[in-house]
């Protein structure tokens, strides 16, 4: 009997996967020429200049207006936070981590018509941090229609749609930027998540939407760019937009028959086949959830080390002062000592990932939204990091615990499966997040795809913020030997491997 085909999204991971017979061979000089600009232009429109409201508040100020809060958050999630001089055009670089410096995301603001912005359709222009009105009449209607009625859209009146340019990315990075893409989105999704809090806004991420109709409300050349997440911003100042969370992730469908897809052509395939053009869940689609699924526990061997993770939480300071300064300060190591962090410091890192509940006395979220966090698992591989044995660990982050699962030093392997880059030989800790694709397509349809790369990126930006924080290096990794990465830490080859962060001692001058 012959096996079942895999189904896109499946597919198309094991055609990007890296492997060390063939990534040389498929490495190629970088069209230099046809460089991708990371900035949307529009030639006509109305500018609103979001500097003006600069210059009489500052990080941490707990009296901001409207129109100062609303551009701080737009600056931390996505504001340009650094010019590097190059030969040619200078290099921007923002608040979120892009693999390359790349910037596939584009922010959009639309408006159901408040005193301070008036209904309509806004670029965030991150060059010059404004807002351009590209379309001034009520597109609230077509929204609410698009994503088949979502209850946050009923009460709040701001939303942001995070789109996709697909060639900025798939330039450099061919038909893997599809995994990229959606990291380096997720990674938005967790400043956006974090600048909410700071700027009493609640972000609620919607996943599950009609691509095509919210990409015609924003005017877009779906084949150019598309659609990524859908997020009403409730204003936390207006008692009547305090809502409670809701489902954040539909289904598509799940398509297994297609014929051989050619290279090059594997990402527009990909992001056909996850897209959905009507609810099919109901009229219950959006219900509330009692609280976000953490993963359950599991590699719970009889004999194996158990080490607790519990610790004090992360002071961020008054008014989330630290977060939002470390949010506007935060680079990716490119190098590291190859000494050794503390166990509390890696422990400080997990809990403030994973465990949110323990920071609502400091104003931030106690349940932010993923898409279905149930579905991910960590392992954190350890060579250097003191009182904690050198080996590979399950974070079990219902008990807040780590267990060992191997018992060697996996610095070599770490070298070679980030393709030997200097940052997975040196790191202290290496941590990968996976799941197992077969059971999220089971439940998502070919969508789950998207779904685990965003929550991938959005966990990878929480451990980004707290390492900064705390002086640890972290550098995000989306280059690697799949296959390799099982084996070396020891999990199922059914179980995908979405991302991996680095964390260890900066180098000097890194």
């Amino acid at each position: 009997m012959p096996e079942p085909q895999l189904s896109i999204a499946q597919y198309f991971h094991e055609r990007t996967k890296y492997h060390p017979e063939t990534l040389a061979r498929a490495s190629r000089e970088l069209d230099w020429d046809n460089q991708p600009i990371p900035f949307k232009e529009y030639k006509i429109g109305t500018t609103i200049d979001l500097k003006l409201y600069f210059k009489n508040s500052f990080p941490g100020d707990p009296d901001r207006t409207v129109q100062e809060r609303l551009s701080w958050f737009l600056f931390c999630s996505y504001g340009i936070t650094a010019q590097i001089q190059t030969m040619g055009s200078p290099m921007y670089l923002r608040a979120a981590p892009s693999a390359g410096g790349l910037y596939p995301a584009e922010l959009y603001l639309i408006s159901k018509g408040t005193q301070e912005l008036p209904a309509g359709l806004y670029n965030y222009q991150a060059k010059t941090h404004s807002l351009i009105r590209f379309w001034d009449s009520d597109v609230w209607p077509g929204l609410q229609k698009a994503t088949f009625w979502h209850p946050a859209l009923e009460t709040t009146k701001l939303a942001i749609a995070t789109t996709a340019i697909f060639y900025r990315s798939a330039w450099r990075y061919l038909d893997r930027a599809y995994r990229r893409i959606f990291l380096d989105t997720g990674h938005l999704l967790g400043n956006i998540e974090l600048a909410g809090s700071i700027n009493d806004y609640r972000p609620h991420p919607i996943g599950g939407f009609n691509d095509e109709a919210l990409n015609q409300l924003l005017y877009l050349d779906s084949s150019q760019e598309s659609v990524v997440t859908l997020i009403p911003i409730a204003d936390l100042l207006d008692i009547s937009q305090n809502l409670p969370p809701f489902r954040t992730a539909l289904s598509s469908p799940t398509k297994t028959d297609y014929p051989k897809i050619a290279e090059g052509e594997l990402l527009s395939a990909c992001h056909q086949a996850t897209k959905i053009d009507s609810d099919t869940s109901g009229s219950g689609g959006w219900s509330k959830p009692s609280e976000q699924e953490l993963p359950k526990d599991k590699y719970n061997f009889p004999f194996c080390t158990k080490v607790s993770t519990k610790t004090s939480a992360i002071e961020w300071g008054e008014n989330l002062e630290g977060l939002e300064k470390t949010m506007l300060k935060r680079r990716s190591t490119r190098g590291y000592s190859g000494a050794s962090i503390s166990l509390e410091q890696l422990k400080a890192l997990l809990d403030f990932t994973y465990q949110a509940q323990h920071y609502t006395n400091q104003r931030l979220e106690r349940s932010p939204d993923y898409f279905d966090l149930s579905l991910i698992s960590t392992f954190v591989a350890v060579t250097s990091v003191s009182d904690l044995e050198e080996g590979c660990y399950y974070y079990a982050p219902s008990s807040q615990e780590l267990r060992q699962i191997r018992f060697k030093n996996l610095r070599r392997e770490l070298y070679f499966l980030c393709l030997g880059q200097d940052l997975g030989r040196d790191a202290s800790a290496v941590v990968f997040h996976t799941a197992d694709l077969s059971k999220a397509v089971a439940k998502y349809g070919d969508r789950a795809y998207r779904y685990l790369h965003l929550d991938s990126g959005h966990l990878g930006q929480r451990l980004n913020l707290a390492a900064i924080y705390t002086g640890v290096g972290v550098s995000g990794i989306g280059g690697f030997f799949d296959d390799k990465v099982n084996e070396a830490i020891g999990i199922p080859e059914d179980e995908a491997v979405l991302y991996i962060t680095t964390l260890g001692r900066p180098r000097s001058g890194y």
